[in-house]
């Protein structure tokens, strides 16, 4: 059976559970996150690994507990941080394990917080963006490439969708339950809405990145590793 076979299977199964906020999701499962998402170890460490040598600034949006951060750490010990997330205690998570770090936490939505204009070397985000529509996604490529500096680059680690299909039915879904439950399009809710990878590429280049490739995948995921540059 596909992917797309078993997802449709289990949204046929869970059609009438209700949406959850995306921070009241987060935050019912703080305890027992870092165990569920210990699958991705390698991923933390090649993301870690791909942090440019040099790099003195770097930007996380949607750090949560800051696993690929503590890789990153373990290799740039030096390195400025500034990382941002909704949930409170997710950073607080963070900031009991590397509060003694260069470390700058912002609780709040990164889309509407404003970054710093070419001031970081890097940023990256693992497993957040796959919950929103492409103008949204749009927009927070253009804010992150204008947080770069001329040479920086942006890590995404992202789940995608294996085909239009897909990315279009799970669209569909996640509207037909809004609509159910009333739940407002400004509210964000934990429902997956992946793009597939030449659509999340295509809004990359759209947002103003001059190079932008995929590295590849590790296993058998639809995860892949985005690089995407900045050049004038």
């Amino acid at each position: 059976m596909s992917e797309f076979a078993e997802i449709k299977k289990w949204l046929a199964d869970t059609a009438e559970e209700p949406l959850e906020e995306m921070g009241s999701f987060f935050a019912a499962r703080v305890e027992g996150y870092e165990e569920h998402m210990s699958p991705w170890r390698e991923y933390y460490r090649w993301m870690a690994a791909l942090i440019p040598q040099g790099a003195e600034t770097l930007l996380d949006i949607g750090c949560g507990t800051g696993l690929e951060l503590d890789e990153i750490f373990c290799l740039h010990p030096e390195i400025a941080v500034t990382g941002i997330d909704l949930e409170p205690s997710m950073l607080e998570r963070l900031r009991g394990k590397h509060g003694h770090r260069n470390l700058r936490l912002i609780e709040g939505d990164y889309f509407r917080h404003p970054f710093e204009s070419g001031y970081y070397d890097v940023a990256v985000s693992f497993e957040t963006l796959h919950h929103f529509k492409p103008e949204r996604k749009r927009d927070i490529f253009r804010k992150l490439h204008g947080s770069l500096k001329e040479g920086g680059c942006y890590l995404e680690a992202d789940y995608v969708a294996e085909s239009d299909e897909m990315e279009a039915y799970l669209f569909a879904e996640c509207e037909r339950r809004r609509r159910r439950s009333g739940t407002p399009e400004d509210v964000f809710v934990h429902f997956d809405t992946p793009l597939t990878l030449e659509h999340e590429m295509e809004l990359l280049r759209q947002a103003g990145f001059a190079r932008v490739e995929c590295l590849g995948y590790q296993g058998e995921n639809h995860t892949p590793m985005i690089r995407a540059m900045r050049y004038s």
